[in-house]
Formats: structure tokens, C-alpha cells, sequence
């Protein structure tokens, strides 16, 4: 396969894995990169040593291309993005703030970057500040999601008319089904988070990939969005944060409900009554946890058999 986010990345296939927090982890990563697609450490949940750690671990285990995802309100965003120089990263993924503000340095010392967007407009501002790709993620996804709320379907679209610029979509995708109707609208490749989150390389808890292996259509919801959307479990604390919204609580109570390392008590360390449990819609479709190996031979092979499928039918 090949197209521009395979000849941007250096990559067979145009499958990027999101760079989660609590999951996207070196070993992940290279597992990903190894399978043929791009494999992210999630620098959110990682002080600098520890992405430091991951970033030289993800080197010893893939001669594959890599990158890393960081938030831009990462609260030492300076000492990250030079550690990236120094440790020869070649491909960032930004999120959560203004493209303009580290894509001049980071394309200046030689870095692939790309940029996740939530609408058409931003798509525009990323073009602007030279970003070489984006993303564009509809409010299917786990974890923050865009206050635009605007689905994947509808997304893509309007950003692949916004911008020449290579694509990909994300949200709700982790099947080649997916990934094929991604592409109909206009992407190119596909950024799969929650499938892979809850792959045996994951360095999610167990007891978080067991439940959200559980889920039912449904089973979670976009909250917290006076804060930061963001889509959640449904369970013990997100009735606590429905309760609050509902009686009106202002950012200030959200935020002092919400805490500190509630994220982390969730996923990595399996506290499913008292963490923050952030998945996608599409967790619901999955019931085994298996290798990242197996789920790209899926995606790929899916995406394959639909592509026959759509020649068939157009020959009637």
C-alpha cells in the first residue's frame, strides 16, 4: 500500500496508533511500528526521564520509523520538545493548542510534525503554521475530544475541503471497515486509538482493557465539558461528574471533583470506581484482547476484502 501518509511516515501501511495516555508506552509502539504501521509514545502521562526511557527503549526494539505525541499543554513543554531534539525523534505529533507555536522549531531541527484537529477551521490554522499532516478526530474518540462535537463522518469532509494538506481521521476507528469508509471521504490513512489500547502491548491495566472489552453500545459518554470534553466509562464517577453538571456546578467544583491522577487510577492502575476511564464508542465492537501483530493482519485484511467489495458492486 502505498500513498502520501505512507511516503510522509516511511511506513507500509497508513495506520498510525494515537498516542495515549497510560497506554502508548514503548512497547506499543515499537509493536505497532514493527506491524508496519506508526507506532506514538503518548508523552502526556510521562515526566521528561520517563519519556526520555521510552523513547530510547522504543529505539532498541524497532528499526521502524516512530514518533512521539505531546500534548501542547504539557506543563514543561520546553524541556520535552528539546529532549526530542536530543534524542534524534523524527516524527511529533501536537495536540490540544496552537499548531503555530513549536511547529517553526520542531520543522527547524529536521522533525515530521502533524497536528490533531477537531474542526475544519483549525485544519486551515495548521496549514498556516507549516504542520506536514493532520489529523482530524471526530468526537467518537476516547479521552478529549473537541467542544465542536462534530462525528468523524461528518469531519473529514470538511477538512479534506479545508486543506490539500494529507489526512487522516480518527475517532470511532479501529476496523479496516472503517479505515475504508475514512478514506471514501478523503483521508488517507487512519489514527486508531482505542482498538490498540486495549491490545496485549498496552500498557494499560488489565482490569481496564478486561472492562472495556465488556462494554455495550452506549456504554460511555462525552463529559466534563465545561472543562475539557472528554469521553468516559460509564460508572461511579462519571455519575458523580453527571450529578454535578446537572445541579449546574461551575469549572471550579468540575475541576476539584475531578482531582489529580484520576486518569492514571483508572487505566494504568485499574481503580474502576474511582478513576477517570477514557475509551472510544468503538470499544464495544472488540471482546478479546489480542496482539497489536494480529489486529493490523485484521485491519489490513478487512480493508482489502472491503475494497473488493466496493469494485463488485460498482460493476453492476
Amino acid at each position: 500500500m502505498e500513498n502520501r501518509i505512507c511516503n510522509l511516515f516511511k511506513i507500509k501501511y497508513p495506520v498510525v496508533q494515537g498516542g495515549m495516555v497510560w497506554c502508548s508506552g514503548w512497547r506499543l509502539a515499537s509493536a505497532v511500528s514493527n506491524a508496519g504501521g506508526l507506532g506514538l509514545l503518548g508523552a502526556g502521562s510521562m515526566h521528561p526521564e520517563v519519556l526520555q526511557e521510552h523513547i530510547r527503549k522504543c529505539q532498541a526494539a524497532t528499526d521502524k520509523p516512530f514518533g512521539v505525541n505531546v500534548p501542547l499543554m504539557y506543563p514543561e513543554i520546553e524541556k520535552i520538545m528539546q529532549m526530542l531534539v536530543d534524542e534524534g525523534v523524527k516524527i511529533v505529533f501536537t495536540s490540544a493548542g496552537n499548531p503555530k507555536t513549536w511547529t517553526k522549531f520542531l520543522k527547524e531541527h529536521g522533525m515530521t510534525v502533524v497536528h490533531v484537529v477537531s474542526s475544519s477551521k483549525f485544519a486551515g490554522k495548521c496549514e498556516e503554521a507549516g504542520v506536514d499532516a493532520v489529523v482530524a478526530e471526530g468526537f467518537e474518540a476516547g479521552g478529549h475530544n473537541g467542544r465542536e462535537e462534530t462525528t468523524t463522518m461528518c469531519l473529514i469532509p470538511h477538512v479534506r475541503r479545508k486543506t490539500n494538506l494529507p489526512l487522516m481521521a480518527a475517532g470511532g476507528i479501529g476496523t479496516g471497515a472503517g479505515m475504508l469508509a475514512a478514506f471514501a471521504l478523503g483521508a488517507e490513512g487512519v489514527q486508531i486509538g482505542t482498538r490498540f489500547a486495549l491490545t496485549t502491548e498496552s500498557s494499560a491495566h488489565e482490569a481496564f482493557k478486561q472492562l472495556c472489552l465488556s462494554l455495550n453500545e452506549g456504554d460511555t459518554k462525552l463529559l466534563l465539558k465545561k472543562v475539557s470534553p472528554t469521553r468516559l466509562v460509564k460508572g461511579a464517577f462519571t455519575t458523580a461528574v453527571e450529578e454535578a453538571e446537572s445541579r449546574g456546578a461551575n469549572v471550579e467544583e468540575l475541576r476539584e471533583l475531578l482531582g489529580k491522577g484520576r486518569a492514571k487510577k483508572g487505566i494504568f492502575e485499574g481503580n474502576l470506581e474511582e478513576g477517570e476511564l477514557e475509551i472510544g464508542q468503538i470499544a464495544s465492537l472488540f471482546r478479546e484482547e489480542v496482539s497489536v501483530a494480529d489486529v493490523m493482519k485484521e485491519i489490513i485484511s478487512d480493508f482489502e476484502k472491503g475494497v473488493e467489495q466496493i469494485r463488485n458492486l460498482s460493476s453492476f
